[in-house]
Formats: C-alpha cells, sequence, structure tokens
C-alpha cells in the first residue's frame, strides 16, 4: 500500500490502525513509540500518538495532526518511515488501514 496524501489547505490529520502478527507484536510496539519522539519534534508536527485499542489490545492505533499535507508528506519520506512502509508486512497480519482527517478545530 502506498501512503497518498490527500491534497488540501491547512491542517491535515490521519488515524490508521496497525494489527502484527502475534510473534511480533512487541517489536511493532517498540518501532512504534520509537517514532513518537522524532516525529513529534519534526517541522509542521503537531500531535503525534500511539494508543491500544481497549477493544482489542493486540491493536495499535496512531494518531497525528500536521500543519499541512506537505509537512506529512516530508515526515513520510524520511528514511525510517520509508523503510517501515517498505517492510511493514513483516509485521502485520493484514495491512495498515488508514482514515484521513480534515481538522475542524487546530489549536495552535
Amino acid at each position: 500500500m502506498e501512503i497518498i496524501v490527500p491534497e488540501g489547505d491547512g491542517a491535515v490529520g490521519i488515524y490508521g490502525f496497525a494489527r502484527p502478527k502475534p510473534e511480533r507484536a512487541d517489536e511493532l510496539e517498540r518501532l512504534l513509540l520509537s517514532f513518537v519522539e522524532p516525529t513529534r519534534a519534526e517541522p509542521g508536527s503537531m500531535q503525534y500518538q500511539v494508543h491500544r485499542d481497549v477493544a482489542d489490545p493486540s491493536t495499535l492505533v496512531f494518531y497525528e495532526l500536521r500543519r499541512s499535507a506537505d509537512d506529512l508528506r516530508a515526515h513520510l519520506a524520511r528514511p525510517e518511515l520509508a523503510h517501515f512502509q517498505q517492510h511493514r508486512m513483516d509485521y502485520l497480519r493484514e495491512d495498515l488501514e488508514i482514515h484521513w482527517l480534515t481538522p475542524l478545530s487546530v489549536t495552535p
């Protein structure tokens, strides 16, 4: 799956579900958490969170808010994210489920 960021002006949000293979669950969690601080430090990053789904604790949920679509594209082009994108199915039992958001209220 290629992540194609939708066009538009203003902030862009994304949330997604990562459903790991049972034998790779801990490794995937550590990997996603390793992205948190570097991602938050990037230009245009307004928020980045990793969660565990309460109804299905094996599912990891991520949420990201960026100042613009260009900022999100730059983030996705970072080497560690591109590497994860290429090798994600080594960790996942099914591909990432991604949802795009147009924020209606954004905290400056």
